[in-house]
């Protein structure tokens, strides 16, 4: 081997061996100093048949679920029946959560990532009142860059815990349901009007109008129908159909002032099962209506064949239904904008006649 080969290999090794140490300082560097909570329960020793109830508070709104028996309502709301199995779902992600990774964090990173007052605080308390938990939760966590935050479906969440404000922790759940939106919570189920009998409208600018049939699948007929008119029957069934199948978008609070139901358009309806709904539709809030209604009679005690189990289902709905009527709700436009129609499109065109 002569003198420049020598050399050569001397360097070669120098920089192999710089590379190295370079890449073990890296490595050290990154690996996390806290690895030993990693895994670890984020809220320790909280068990779900302890909680009694759950405090959300944002920066503008606040949202109080609290159990009853074997339910849990909306204390905001007048204590409006919540979604159980969300309430159910959300409980065991918080108990179940697990450090994913945590770091230290100072004054102007805890304001970045919301984990101050700008972000949610979740707080569970007991029957007792007192806290069993708590925790902020901050902004969503992205492992990959995205174009809207907003929007984009998360990896995790970042959280602070009450007490350690010097560090941040990340869980693999982007959750979701952390907010203080009833209408995240509520149970969206909504009074049914099945099997119309008859149906008045009335519309916020007075007209009126009103359809009738004798029996379940007998032809609908609309009063008045003056010469030369003619009923499109698959209108009228969807203004007649779609109040079968409501839902609510929210349940509002009851101080709003500007709902419209001072002049509401009214829907007044019978059904085949004996049954009379009043409803009140109000202003559009967005893209919802405000609306009260109540409801009136008792279907059949009996019924043969296929509606036996249809009638039993109604009958178990009825109670939902007279609970509905205490609460100033948001119905979908969607839901309602078929029966709310004008008398002229509920007539068949020139067109559409053969």
């Amino acid at each position: 081997m002569n003198a420049r080969i020598a050399i050569a290999l001397v360097v070669l090794l120098a920089v192999l061996g710089g590379a190295a140490l370079i890449y073990n300082y890296k490595e050290r560097s990154e690996r996390a100093e806290n690895v030993g909570t990693l895994g670890r329960p984020l809220i320790t020793d909280l068990k779900a048949a302890d909680i009694a109830a759950i405090k959300i508070v944002e920066p503008k709104a606040t949202l109080t679920l609290k159990r009853e028996q074997d339910s849990w309502v909306i204390a905001e709301r007048r204590n409006f029946p919540a979604d159980i199995a969300k309430v159910r779902e959300f409980v065991v992600k918080l108990i179940g959560l697990k450090v994913g990774q945590s770091e230290p964090i100072g004054e102007k990173d805890r304001a970045r990532l919301n984990l101050d007052a700008s972000g949610t605080q979740v707080e569970f308390a007991g029957a007792d009142g007192k806290s069993l938990g708590k925790l902020t939760v901050g902004k969503k966590y992205f492992k990959r860059e995205v174009e809207n935050p907003d929007k984009a479906p998360a990896d995790g969440r970042f959280i602070a815990l009450p007490g350690d404000a010097s560090t941040v922790y990340i869980v693999s759940d982007p959750l979701a349901q952390a907010t203080a939106k009833s209408a995240d919570w509520i149970d969206r189920a909504s009074f049914e009007v099945e099997k119309v009998k008859t149906l008045d409208v009335r519309l916020a600018d007075g007209e009126q109008w009103r359809l009738a049939r004798a029996a379940d699948n007998a032809d609908w007929k609309l009063e008045p129908l003056k010469g030369g008119e003619k009923l499109d029957n698959g209108r009228a069934n969807a203004a007649t159909y779609s109040l079968s199948m409501l839902e609510l978008a929210d349940v509002a609070p009851d101080d709003v002032k500007d709902t419209g139901l001072d002049k509401p358009a009214l829907i007044n309806a019978t059904t085949l099962d004996e049954l009379a709904y009043e409803i009140k539709v109000g202003r559009l809030e967005g893209d919802n209506y405000y609306v009260r209604f109540s409801s009136s009679g008792s279907p059949p005690a009996e019924a043969a064949g296929p509606d036996a189990e249809r009638l039993k289902k109604l009958r178990e709905r009825l109670p939902r239904e007279k609970q509905l009527a205490k609460y100033l709700l948001l119905i979908p436009k969607s839901k309602l904008e078929d029966t709310l129609k004008p008398r002229a499109e509920l007539l068949e065109k020139k067109g559409d006649r053969k």
